[in-house]
């Protein structure tokens, strides 16, 4: 039977946690605050650790916290930047689809799962509350889960819940869980939203990638009926348009009725409406980004970003300026699923320039994190590339035409690659 413990005063994770474990926890909104505080506290006592992050939406961890612990990420967003910049974050480039297996076959370790679940309902049960992604996988395998439940997590409706009887340690708390406020587009990021939006039709299902371009491209589809989510993660513009009735999922070929999602990632309109609501599900990744399960969702509209995309369609999401800022993250997955979807469309979404240097480029200035094989519909401000079924140079006029003017004479001396 679990510890229970009020509060984190009395929580010793040297009872818990071995020297050398390899901990994971939950990521962005779903990261337990109490318990990684406390991890950071009494990281000397405890002795060396290798810590898994997920995207954070807090800065709890930081540079100098790897005096006693050790990062690994699967991506560079949020403070995993300046973990990395301090080059304490070494990177996992992966697919985000492949971490449960990867922990299930203890490719990647996990010793100890620090969870933040909801208060219990009346069968004692506690939901996952933000995110079920890769972490059912994690508690499944870790020797040590100790859970903060925390009063102001929502109830959330999925496969997995928890009992006393699956934890060891639960730690009661109540404080607003960490927050992914959206960032307000610009100019160009409107204009690319317009045009995303515009190939939008009623009765399409959405995936929609981070950032502030799939937020704005959902505040345009207030005049749409009968939309569908499935998605890795979903922010607030989900929630206002669930409650419009905009996004109903009536007519979703996979999940009909339901908004299916990874995690929640926005703020506590988002955890307020989701709490208790049968319509918002949680899934970990092996569902979400499963690709029969994309191929069979008819009208998949996959939305994804990148830093970069080159004249022949190969994308980077990891890398800008030297620095890792992204990652492989679900991108592929999803646009495979989009291609398969019986009228499905596969949008990588960008504006052209970032601080006057141009995001569509002859060669990419990192990775390739996505290949031109798996390329589709590239939008930036300047309109829209559908590369579907075209030749190199085919490719290299249409992503000429959707670069930013001052670069393209530039451009068209570069040989494709």
């Amino acid at each position: 039977m679990a510890e229970i413990l009020e509060g984190a005063g009395r929580l010793d994770l040297v009872a818990h946690i071995r020297p050398g474990d390899a901990v994971i926890w939950g990521q962005a909104c779903a990261e337990p605050l109490t318990l990684t505080e406390r991890l950071i506290e009494q990281r000397a006592e405890i002795g060396g650790l290798r810590c898994f992050l997920g995207l954070p939406a807090s800065d709890t961890i930081r540079p100098e916290h790897a005096d006693h612990l050790s990062f690994l990420s699967y991506c560079g967003g949020g403070g995993n930047r300046a973990l990395h910049r301090a080059g304490v974050l070494d990177i996992l480039p992966c697919h985000y689809s492949t971490l449960p297996d990867l922990i299930e076959s203890g490719a990647l370790p996990v010793d100890v799962a620090l969870v933040q679940l909801s208060p219990a309902d009346g069968a004692g049960r506690h939901s996952l509350g933000m995110a079920d992604d890769y972490l059912s996988a994690a508690i499944d395998r870790a020797r040590v889960v100790i859970a903060e439940v925390n009063d102001q997590v929502p109830w959330t409706h999925g496969t997995r819940t928890l009992t006393a009887a699956d934890l060891d340690v639960i730690v009661f708390t109540s404080r607003p869980p960490a927050e992914i406020v959206k960032s307000v587009p610009g100019d160009a990021e409107e204009r690319v939203a317009g045009h995303v939006a515009g190939l939008i039709e009623d009765g399409a299902t959405l995936q929609l990638g981070l950032g502030a371009l799939p937020e704005a491209i959902v505040a345009r589809l207030a005049d749409r009926r009968d939309l569908g989510v499935h998605s890795g993660q979903i922010g607030d513009a989900v929630a206002d348009l669930m409650e419009a009735g905009v996004i109903t999922g009536a007519r979703k070929t996979v999940g009909r009725g339901r908004t299916v999602t990874g995690t929640l990632m926005g703020t506590s309109r988002l955890f307020r409406y989701a709490d208790g609501n049968p319509a918002i599900e949680l899934r970990d990744t092996r569902h979400t980004h499963d690709p029969e399960v994309l191929a069979a969702q008819e009208r998949l509209v996959a939305i994804n970003s990148a830093i970069e995309v080159d004249l022949s369609g190969q994308i980077n999401a990891e890398v800008a300026r030297g620095s890792y800022v992204g990652a492989v993250g679900g991108a592929i997955d999803f646009l495979r699923g989009a291609a398969r979807s019986r009228g499905g469309l596969p949008i990588v979404a960008l504006t052209s320039t970032a601080k006057s240097a141009s995001r569509i480029v002859a060669n990419l200035r990192g990775p390739v994190s996505t290949s031109r094989a798996d390329a589709g519909i590239i939008v930036t401000e300047y309109g829209v590339a559908d590369l579907r079924g075209l030749s190199l140079e085919e490719r290299r006029a249409r992503m000429l035409a959707i670069a930013h003017p001052d670069h393209r004479t530039a451009l068209e001396k570069e040989s494709c690659p």
